[in-house]
């Protein structure tokens, strides 16, 4: 029976036919890791109608399709709220690349990816991934707006690696304003493009506009439901822009050591925050070279902010912030996951970056039907071969993804490891 269901799901994706049917099913025996840091060691999950029905140790009840994880872990499926995906020409990038590389999501186990900058193109194919053209994760995707006119690149590359947040480069003059007719001009065509969020930079300079022009970027986000997402680097641009009152806080801030009070000040202004912290953790290639994200030579210069991204982390976590999972990169997802894994893992507990993956990241998105395993809850799953809380790498074998109810990466299939 499972055979024949698999066969029919893959002929309905074949031909197009849009939004194939979430399942039915249970997953039993399984370690729980339920995205808020709780963790039940032999329990059940069931799923009906693409929604968690129940989670706990009780008999689950009979119906649907049924997995027996045999002790393996389950856990919310995976959301990159930080991600880039669109790379090159983007015409040729959706017509030829976008398809494999969303499938490339699925099999690392991201139900979920928020693409903070992406062209319009970015909108065609989340249009095709909700129709079921395209199976891939949720896009969630962003759009750009500056918040002064900005004076000439430091530097040619990868903008991180002149980041004019960093001294030397950080501005010593006033950034010219940008009128607010056309500030809102340009809210008003975010939002008729049908962009999520919008994305600002926040560089602060003396007597400069920028926190005036945040703000109202913000409030005329508000007015047409659209959040606000803000890239700060730097401990005085992070709180610079909480005076703002965005949505997000994008990356954590790694130029500059917070101190106590600057730490609850951002923490208690109850802004989720981003990671991101594998940007100056060098990317080893496949030759043992240490690469940067733009995939040349790692900078040495910037190795301070891979200590001290963590280290402000941690004293905003335990201050209670809302702290998610987000990458900022462009490899590969199953990469990207072990390279912020292994920036995360500095400061932070298996169990801490459990919830940093579910709930955190959620809150970074803004969506509160993902991120956790409950009732009610959009049923992104996925099984995991391995104990992440006693070896953090296994959230690298991901087995099944199941996103809405409905399984779309399937590693048992390759490997011949079935469960029942």
């Amino acid at each position: 029976m499972k055979t024949f269901i698999a066969v029919i799901i893959v002929m309905f994706i074949a031909v197009g036919v849009p939004r194939v049917a979430a399942q039915d099913l249970t997953i039993v025996n399984a370690r729980i890791l339920d995205g808020r840091g709780g963790v039940i060691e032999r329990g059940s999950v069931v799923v009906r109608g693409g929604k968690i029905e129940s989670v706990g140790t009780g008999a689950a009840p009979a119906g649907g399709q049924r997995i027996d994880a045999q002790g393996r872990t389950v856990m919310p499926g995976f959301i990159d709220a930080h991600r880039h995906i669109a790379q090159g020409d983007p015409a040729e990038w959706l017509a030829k690349r976008a398809p494999a590389q969303m499938q490339e999501f699925l099999d690392a186990g991201f139900t979920t990816v928020l693409c903070a900058i992406c062209p319009d193109q970015a909108i065609e194919l989340r249009q095709r991934v909700e129709s079921g053209a395209v199976q891939g994760p949720r896009l969630l995707i962003g759009q750009i707006i500056p918040l002064a006119r900005s004076g000439p690149p430091a530097g040619r590359g990868d903008p991180a690696r002149f980041d004019t947040s960093r001294p030397p480069l950080r501005p010593t003059a006033p950034a010219g304003a940008i009128p607010q007719a056309d500030t809102i001009k340009a809210v008003e065509s975010v939002a008729s493009r049908k962009y999520d969020y919008i994305k600002t930079i926040i560089t602060t300079t003396p007597g400069g506009p920028e926190v005036d022009t945040l703000k109202l970027i913000v409030a005329e986000g508000k007015k047409r439901n659209l959040p606000t997402i803000t890239h700060a680097v730097s401990v005085i641009d992070t709180l610079a822009a909480v005076d703002a009152r965005p949505d997000v806080l994008v990356h954590t801030p790694h130029i500059g050591q917070l101190d106590e009070a600057q730490t609850k000040r951002i923490a208690s202004a109850g802004i989720p925050m981003t990671s991101t912290l594998q940007v100056f953790v060098p990317h080893f290639g496949r030759d043992n070279t240490p690469l940067f994200r733009d995939a040349e030579p790692f900078p040495w210069n910037t190795l301070s902010s891979a200590g001290q991204g963590p280290v402000n982390a941690r004293l905003l976590w335990e201050a209670g912030i809302s702290y998610g999972y987000g990458t900022d990169t462009t490899w590969p997802p199953k990469e990207s996951l072990a390279d912020e894994l292994r920036a995360l893992s500095l400061v932070f507990s298996a169990r801490d970056i459990s919830r940093i993956m579910g709930q955190g990241a959620a809150r970074s998105t803004l969506r509160q039907d993902i991120g956790t395993l409950e009732p009610g809850k959009v049923a992104d799953i996925v099984l995991i071969d391995g104990n992440p809380l006693t070896n953090l790498n296994d959230l690298l074998n991901v087995m099944v993804t199941i996103k809405g109810g409905r399984i779309v990466a399937d590693a048992r299939k390759r490997s011949g490891r079935g469960t029942r």
